[in-house]
């Protein structure tokens, strides 16, 4: 197993670096399956059933993130196989509102991934897979294979979580930001936190249940550019509006927001820096972003 890990980084897996602005960007539509391991580095490279496998081509095809997933201290063997669908964004690629939603049922046979429309997924549309998952799906990564620390610290907190949250709580592979284990992805929104501790990860899946983010270790929502996200969260810092659609990005040019948050629209300005890698043979980059100025629309400068 490669050792790949963050131990010369400063404050890594310590909640001493910044990690807003730092979730994945390039996965609104999901596509969980059930394999109890052991996990290849890539997905893509496991020895799967055909139909899996087909499922993953054709999911990378149709830009739908694709992750196995597993029970905490559980590796039964598949099939039969849970398999789950969903959709994060509140806008579909051609612009419908949509409300983030998952579906899923257990596979008795992978063949009958052969029926999935996954396009339909990327579209935002349910695909009829199965039932419409009423409560969220909580994955912790757990993938030693991609970065040694995701299975040290991402395995005991996917097995406390279990513990208190049930069913809901799934290992599952990379989801991005290794440098940031233990990370948690709380879906059908697609919220992202890192840098969690067992009671860190309680407060957000909490908070969750009750429609709110955790701005303490949340690393942003996936599927939107890097600074939307930090625009996102600079506003719910300045305003505490903490519900998960209580604050949007109406628009984003070069550095420049407009946010809406409740009642009111805010100019936000951000800045990326970025020192480079973090050094002592580590590639990890430790880019982040700033606030450089904030104004309430036909208002005065904020601080």
């Amino acid at each position: 197993m490669a050792d790949h890990r963050c131990a010369h980084c400063p404050g890594s897996h310590t909640g001493e670096r910044p990690c807003l602005a730092s979730a994945t960007t390039g996965a609104r539509s999901w596509l969980l399956i059930e394999h109890p391991g052991p996990w290849a580095e890539y997905v893509e490279d496991a020895d799967l059933p055909g139909p899996v496998a087909d499922a993953l081509r054709r999911a990378a095809r149709h830009g739908v993130r694709a992750q196995f997933i597993r029970a905490p201290r559980r590796r039964r063997r598949t099939p039969p196989l849970w398999v789950y669908t969903g959709f994060s964004g509140d806008t579909a690629p051609d612009g419908r509102p949509v409300t983030p939603w998952l579906e899923g049922r257990e596979l008795a046979d992978p063949a009958e991934l052969a029926g999935l429309d996954l396009a339909a997924v990327a579209a935002g549309r349910p695909p009829g897979l199965g039932r419409p998952v009423a409560g969220p799906l909580l994955l912790v990564c757990t993938h030693g294979r991609r970065n040694a620390c995701c299975a040290r610290t991402g395995a005991p907190l996917a097995r406390a979580l279990r513990e208190r949250f049930g069913s809901q709580v799934w290992e599952t592979t990379h989801v991005g930001g290794d440098r940031y284990a233990a990370n948690l992805v709380c879906l059908p929104h697609g919220l992202y936190y890192g840098d969690l501790d067992q009671r860190r990860a309680v407060a957000a899946v909490t908070a969750y249940h009750g429609g709110e983010v955790v701005l303490d270790r949340y690393r942003g929502r996936a599927g939107l550019p890097e600074p939307v996200q930090a625009a996102e969260h600079f506003v719910r810092a300045h305003t505490g509006i903490l519900a998960v659609d209580g604050v949007t990005v109406e628009s984003m040019v070069a550095d420049t927001a407009v946010v809406r948050a409740g009642q009111e629209r805010y100019r936000v300005q951000v800045e990326r820096t970025d020192p480079g890698p973090c050094g002592g043979g580590c590639s990890e980059n430790l880019a982040t972003y700033v606030k450089r100025g904030m104004a309430l629309l036909n208002g005065a400068a904020l601080v």
